[in-house]
């Protein structure tokens, strides 16, 4: 049985690619409002939480999310075959926190801009010479000829890696727990509980949903006045002088909303691994396929477009004839009603549907801070992508598309830093980055600039994938 699915890896290959390119345009030209975060709109791109509604930008880091829940059943899938016990899981799980969590300070402090807030040709050295360290670090190695030798590789680049962390200043100050990558660190969180919790509930999705209204219970009573064990457990980050809250808060596990409908997807994902569309009563005409993509694209753009310029009605009435569509054309095309595309359907619907009754629950939909609303509504949106990368899959100029995005998202943590880490410290180095900075003159250019930054990023990630260079945690 495969291990990996490819729109899985396209979904999780375009979150990347958007997020490096959601980090890269100019902020300082006048972009459209919808090119940044909602809340952090241009001029000034201060942090307003009163602004409702979400953009594209916003759907990258759910997305990427919910791709990570999806992963987990298909990798944790062998241990279940093998009868492995919990302790196995559990060492994993820690193994890939711990990991997650070394990457998230390493390649924070590492930075270029974050060792001198003018960085010279030192500083831009030393975030290549991270880069390098971490490949060593991360490598997955397969080739039985020369474990010995990369393993040792592996443990000299930790210790060079720490060496550093010690040694080094960052802009005057001394290495700290406090300064790390948030999103990494988010992620560590999700990918240690979120196995945790599939492990445990794996033969029972009912119970795995079922969590998620004592983790709601608990952030509801911590915005209570007054005392309670549940604010207790919420404010838990430190035990006696000993404070990880950079590392763990239970804050953090409003993201369990997006992972754990991920993991459902994983679920249908391994049972349908060889799925061929057998099933389909025109299983010969692509362009059935086509439209069902479309329709799917079109219903995450839409929701996307509505919610943003508060069109909340007619996204509504826009969205339901949209779903009614699909369902129409689904099940037109598939006998068995237990189809993937159709599973991932009524999960997606449901969750979208529940999201948009949400809507006007605190303040409306936000990113920042995250409601219901927004959790519920990105992670129906994540399972129409799916459904759109994996109906694309059977077109002729899909199945390019959803190649090419599934290289980078096989390889997500090295596309993640290969910019900051290798490509913006090459062009320091070079004087290249002269060029870049003169496309922040105007929109067009500043939006062209992170086009072009994402592209190379790009390309490197798929120079390393095709040649079986992963990294991996």
């Amino acid at each position: 049985m495969k291990n990996r699915n490819e729109s899985l890896d396209a979904l999780r290959g375009l979150s990347i690619l958007a997020m490096v390119l959601s980090g890269s345009i100019s902020f300082s030209a006048a972009l459209p409002v919808w090119m940044y975060h909602a809340q952090v709109p241009p001029p000034n791109h201060t942090f307003i939480p009163a602004i409702a509604g979400i953009t594209w930008v916003d759907l990258v880091f759910p997305f990427f999310l919910f791709s990570m829940g999806a992963a987990i059943p298909l990798a944790l899938n062998k241990l279940v075959q093998n009868n492995s016990s919990f302790l196995s899981v559990l060492w994993i799980a820690v193994r890939r926190f711990l990991l997650l969590a070394f990457f998230a300070l390493f390649t924070e402090h590492m930075k270029a801009w974050v060792m001198a807030e003018q960085p010279l040709v030192k500083e831009n050295i030393l975030s290549i010479a991270a880069f390098v360290l971490l490949f060593f670090q991360l490598y997955q190695n397969k080739n039985e000829q020369h474990k010995k030798l990369l393993m040792g590789l592996k443990i000299f680049s930790f210790a060079i890696a720490v060496l550093l962390l010690f040694f080094l200043r960052f802009n005057g100050e001394a290495f700290s727990f406090t300064k790390s990558d948030i999103i990494i660190i988010l992620l560590a969180n999700m990918a240690f509980f979120g196995a945790i919790i599939w492990w445990f509930t794996k033969n029972n999705k009912w119970l795995r949903i079922g969590i998620l209204p004592f983790v709601m219970a608990v952030f509801l009573a911590s915005n209570e006045t007054g005392a309670g064990w549940a604010k207790d457990i919420f404010n838990f980050s430190h035990i006696g002088l000993f404070k990880f809250d950079w590392l763990y808060q239970f804050y953090f596990l409003k993201y369990l909303f997006i992972v754990v409908p991920g993991t459902i997807a994983g679920d249908y994902l391994l049972k349908n691994n060889n799925t061929n569309f057998l099933t389909a009563k025109i299983p010969t005409d692509k362009k059935y396929f086509t439209l069902i993509g479309l329709i799917s694209f079109v219903l995450v753009m839409s929701n996307t477009i509505f919610l943003f310029t508060r069109q909340l009605a007619a996204n509504l009435i826009f969205t339901i004839a949209l779903l009614a569509t699909l369902f129409y054309w689904l099940n037109k095309m598939f006998t068995d009603k237990n189809h993937l595309l159709i599973k991932f359907f009524s999960a997606g619907a449901y969750l979208l549907l529940l999201g948009l009754f949400f809507e006007a629950y605190e303040g409306g939909i936000k990113k920042d801070h995250s409601t219901y609303s927004y959790y519920f509504v990105t992670s129906g949106l994540a399972f129409f992508m799916l459904i759109a990368f994996t109906s694309f899959a059977e077109s002729k100029i899909g199945s390019v598309i959803n190649n090419y995005l599934s290289l980078n998202g096989r390889n997500p943590m090295l596309a993640y830093v290969a910019g900051s880490l290798l490509l913006m410290p090459i062009l320091q180095l070079t004087g290249l980055h002269i060029v870049f900075d003169s496309m922040n003159s105007n929109a067009w250019l500043g939006f062209l600039k992170g086009v072009l930054f994402t592209g190379i990023v790009s390309l490197v990630t798929v120079f390393c994938t095709k040649r079986g260079w992963f990294w991996k945690t």
